[in-house]
């Protein structure tokens, strides 16, 4: 007869798994001090993992004299305690892909073929799977899910499996007069161990893009997903290794101890996604082995909106590259917007009217919005609404929900300057107007902050685009629109100063992950003596002709050397 039995179980080192609970019908203490119980496992589904939940799909267990049978579903018993991954076990995987690297395996063409097309398979046959966890981490609807995480990947993979055979080439080099007679050409070869962290707010697609840049370049990779999106990094860790060779490419999930921990390694690329505090941290720890690093950081990225619109064009897409694009939490967000102040009225209503058509007059209520993240960024958010000089510059929206994390879409006119909603990133569903006499004004104000990730003008006027286009740094910059430049793989995608180091995306991610090896290929021909000692005058002016591209002065010199 089946009894459910309450039971928790810890790790044992030797064993597998030692008994600590009791059934759930003998709550006498007593009776279990008395009574005996052997756990004794019997059947495994899968290797156990290094840490997290048990994979065992059946165990039994005696008790006195009767023996009973108890078949229990793995996902309904969770390790009390996780085993401690520490810099040892980082160390250890390490090693493991070092290993595969040096073996040459991941450098053939075949085999990087073989890890794309398995995650291929991947975003096919957990599809669903993905969705839900997306669901679960963001609130993230489902059409936004597939759009901006699964399709995009789905894109990276095609990508990189057209042209993949292209990259991987030698890049055919000029030589010169120099090095005569000779040739040279430029060899991509991978980095070798390579760390992927990836960040929370599009869980899925940015702990994967990289990872396909990483394999695509002939990597092996750890990837550690965000553990504020705990759904996403379980489907790494349940999934991933499933489709692709994990004696080359790994999932660490975990937190501080755990980042920290991989940190301590040694690795030939680090590639992060995220915040500048964190890009900090991590930039040091590479430091201390001298390795490169990819930082996709984020900052307040401004739009200009100028008087020349197609103004309705202009609000949807300012509305949806704003909340339509998971809530605002977006590295490349509009963060927010400087319109003149004659202008700006008319701006905020067609604003207005935008969103109501996206969501609906209850946008706390719509089904197309991503929720805040988690408690402590709503109260991040909530705390820049509160700020005294703040509170009064709310136009529209600022309705919260804690219980569902929701803040409605948020518009805000001329918050001062020294609060903290204009000298944070904000990510999320607050969006300030800035008002100035003239657009031009405007950029002056994005050029005395930090150097933003994305630029964002919206004007039909072409001296003012090209004017905007000469005098802004940033990272990358649209036009007349806004996020969907990431969507171009041949565009790069990256920061600059505050907001990021290196880029990627298309074959700019097969670079980032990619040495350029600088090879020069000479015969024995063509040995001149000008270059040995011992020097002599002669010597000297063929060497000065040759070093300046003097060919008259080179054909001068060869002459007098003939002569001697």
């Amino acid at each position: 007869m089946m009894r459910s039995v309450g039971v928790e179980l810890v790790r044992d080192c030797s064993l597998g798994f030692a008994y600590t609970g009791g059934c759930a019908r003998n709550r006498n203490r007593g009776e279990q001090k008395n009574t005996k119980k052997k756990w004794i496992q019997t059947q495994h589904s899968q290797k156990l993992p290094s840490f997290g939940r048990i994979t065992t799909s059946s165990l039994s267990y005696s008790s006195g004299p009767q023996s009973q049978s108890l078949s229990v579903m793995a996902d309904e018993i969770v390790f009390n305690k996780k085993e401690r991954f520490d810099k040892d076990a980082a160390a250890s995987i390490v090693k493991e892909l070092r290993g595969t690297f040096c073996s040459g395996k991941t450098k053939s063409y075949e085999w990087r073929v073989a890890q794309i097309k398995g995650i291929l398979r991947m975003l096919v046959d957990r599809e669903r799977d993905i969705i839900e966890a997306l669901y679960k981490d963001l609130s993230k609807p489902e059409t936004e899910a597939f759009v901006a995480e699964i399709s995009m990947a789905t894109s990276s993979c095609s990508h990189a499996l057209k042209d993949l055979k292209h990259w991987m080439k030698p890049e055919k080099a000029h030589t010169s007069f120099t090095t005569y007679p000779s040739s040279a050409e430029i060899v991509s070869e991978p980095f070798g161990v390579v760390l992927v962290v990836a960040p929370w707010n599009f869980p899925f697609l940015l702990a994967i893009d990289p990872v396909i840049g990483a394999i695509a370049s002939g990597n092996s990779v750890v990837l550690k997903p965000s553990e504020i999106a705990p759904a996403t990094s379980s489907f790494f860790r349940k999934y991933l290794e499933e489709y692709v060779d994990s004696s080359a490419i790994r999932v660490v999930e975990g937190a501080i101890d755990e980042t920290t921990a991989l940190l301590e390694q040694k690795w030939d690329k680090i590639f992060y996604t995220g915040n500048g505090k964190v890009g900090r941290i991590i930039m040091a720890a590479a430091a201390k082995h001298l390795t490169p690093v990819v930082l996709e950081l984020g900052g307040k990225s401004p739009v200009v909106v100028d008087s020349n619109i197609n103004l309705m064009v202009a609000a949807r897409r300012i509305v949806s590259g704003k909340w339509g694009s998971n809530n605002g939490q977006t590295c490349v967000s509009p963060d927010y917007i400087i319109t003149t102040k004659s202008f700006a009225p008319t701006l905020i209503d067609a604003l207005k009217q935008a969103l109501e058509e996206f969501f609906g007059k209850d946008l706390l209520q719509s089904k197309d919005i991503s929720r805040i993240v988690n408690s402590k960024h709503y109260a991040r958010l909530s705390n820049y609404l509160d700020e005294d000089k703040v509170s009064s510059k709310i136009i529209h929206g600022g309705q919260r929900d804690e219980k569902q994390l929701k803040i409605a879409p948020t518009f805000l006119l001329d918050v001062p300057e020294d609060s903290q909603i204009m000298n944070e990133e904000i990510f999320g569903p607050l969006l300030p107007i800035v008002t100035v006499d003239k657009v031009e004004d405007g950029f002056d104000i994005i050029n005395s902050r930090s150097k933003p990730l994305a630029a964002y003008l919206f004007t039909n006027d072409k001296k003012l685009q090209e004017e905007f286009v000469r005098t802004i740094s940033a990272g990358g910059m649209l036009i007349n629109d806004t996020i969907l430049h990431l969507t171009n793989p041949s565009l790069p995608f990256g920061g600059v100063g505050e907001s990021g180091i290196g880029s990627y995306h298309g074959k700019f991610s097969f670079d980032a992950f990619s040495h350029k090896k600088a090879v020069l290929y000479r015969s024995f021909a063509g040995d001149s003596s000008a270059r040995y000692p011992p020097y002599s005058p002669k010597k000297l002016r063929l060497l000065r002709a040759l070093l300046q591209g003097n060919i008259i002065g080179i054909i001068l010199t060869l002459i007098e050397f003939l002569r001697v």
